[in-house]
């Protein structure tokens, strides 16, 4: 079950791991963080539906101008041996991949597609999601890129931006308005003013932001940045996330991001939830859970720096993946053996 074993088992396809998606940032976070766990190179397939094709996914046919049969396709041949696919509207692609590489193709899908378990292979799904199969695997985290190599790495590189920060350092991780949530003008108020009250008893932030981030609060964020001490990741130079994490004596993450509560929670540093206006009843299972590991804590609320086993997923995953792989490539060669 090595690496060597591995690239065997999957030898032969164009690339060892397609990650296809419709390029949303934390869909391919998942789908990367289990190639890389894997130790596989990957190649990005970006899937781009139109109306009215996008309408019905994930349940409809795919847009015939991203057949594999035009020029640019995502799902142009060779094909690999391994695709790994994550979001609604890649849920299509993967299946039609499925069919026209004749099973050649073993597909992964991550979270749930909502077209059943026959969707792919191998189905990994969150706690909190209701699919079961005996092909789905069901954790309470969902995979990421943040593993423990990578932490310890970026640990130990030096950083300018960060190495001058004073302690405690606490990594301020902001989402935004989602499906879910809504960052009113109240909430906007109580996140920064929880974050100047830590600031006032010492505590020194690294703060990033989303693309989601409402324009309001990030203007608020600069400014709390500005007044000493404190990092703002402005979008200029190297993403520090791994290494404010690595760095970080206690965490804040807004609870409309569960990938970034999951990065959080691979540190083994308290995590500090705020929540914005909205929820959902599966999100609020899943953080329920992890709280009562002793994980999360509220925010605003007294700074936590207890630590506890780091919470990730993301090898788990990789390892039954691999061993899928493996059973089949193994039932192949049993089927050969056993031809006249």
């Amino acid at each position: 079950m090595n690496k060597k074993e591995l690239e065997t088992a999957i030898s032969g396809g164009s690339a060892p791991v397609w990650i296809l998606t419709d390029g949303k940032a934390g869909d391919e976070a998942q789908c990367i963080g289990v190639a890389e766990a894997l130790g596989l190179a990957y190649e990005r397939r970006v899937v781009r539906p139109r109306a009215p094709f996008t309408w019905a996914m994930p349940y409809g046919p795919i847009d015939p101008r991203e057949s594999e049969l035009r020029p640019g396709s995502p799902l142009a041949p060779p094909f690999p041996r391994l695709a790994i696919a994550s979001g609604r509207r890649a849920v299509p692609y993967l299946k039609r991949l499925k069919r026209i590489s004749d099973g050649y193709t073993f597909t992964v899908f991550l979270k749930d597609p909502r077209t059943g378990p026959a969707t792919a292979d191998f189905i990994w799904v969150s706690t909190h999601d209701r699919l079961r199969g005996d092909n789905v695997m069901v954790t309470l985290t969902a995979p990421h890129r943040m593993s423990a190599a990578r932490l310890a790495r970026a640990s130990a590189t030096p950083d300018p931006r960060l190495d001058g920060i004073a302690h405690p350092r606490v990594a301020v991780l902001v989402g935004g308005d989602s499906r879910h949530h809504r960052f009113s003008d109240a909430d906007v108020h109580a996140l920064v003013s929880g974050l100047e009250t830590w600031a006032r008893i010492g505590a020194r932030l690294m703060i990033t932001t989303s693309r989601r981030t409402p324009p309001a609060l990030a203007r608020a964020l600069v400014d709390l940045s500005a007044r000493g001490g404190h990092f703002f990741w402005d979008g200029t130079g190297d993403n520090p996330l791994a290494a404010m994490l690595a760095r970080a004596e206690a965490i804040v993450v807004t609870a409309d991001s569960t990938n970034m509560i999951g990065e959080a929670a691979a540190t083994g540093r308290a995590v500090h939830v705020f929540h914005p206006g909205g929820g959902h009843a599966k999100i609020g299972k899943f953080l329920s859970e992890l709280a009562k590991n002793g994980i999360l804590h509220p925010f605003p609320g007294p700074l936590k720096t207890t630590t506890y086993e780091p919470l990730n997923s993301t090898p788990e995953i990789a390892a039954a993946i691999r061993d899928a792989l493996l059973r089949r490539a193994a039932a192949g060669q049993s089927t050969i053996a056993s031809q006249p």
